[in-house]
């Protein structure tokens, strides 16, 4: 075995062992409905997307499902409902402003 061969060999196992020390819940990253920010400065809307956990609030995402703005009276909530129920059956975790947003569009 050659020395690059070698390194990988040793890579793979120092992944396997440290793979195997961690707890079932955390090999599994949970996928979350939550809302990411845009607007401008003091004139926030918000889209509600679909992400991994691990991304940041406004990071990437998986997929756009709806938009809120707060800031219309009354205030202005689009849910593609279809993709909406998608999620939720596949085990997406709805933020709690989230839920609320869903339970006012009838959708849980």
């Amino acid at each position: 075995m050659h020395v690059r061969g070698a390194m990988q060999h040793t890579l793979r196992t120092i992944m396997y062992t440290s793979w195997s020390l961690v707890s079932p819940e955390e090999r599994f990253h949970v996928v979350k409905i939550r809302l990411a920010r845009f607007g401008s400065k003091k004139n926030p809307h918000y889209r509600i997307v679909v992400a991994d956990s691990r991304n940041r609030r406004d990071g990437r995402n998986i997929e756009s499902i709806g938009r809120y703005n707060p800031r219309t009276e009354p205030s202005t909530i689009v849910v593609n409902e279809e993709r909406a129920k998608y999620w939720l059956s596949v085990g997406a975790q709805p933020t709690d402003p989230v839920k609320k947003l869903l339970k006012i569009q009838g959708i849980s």
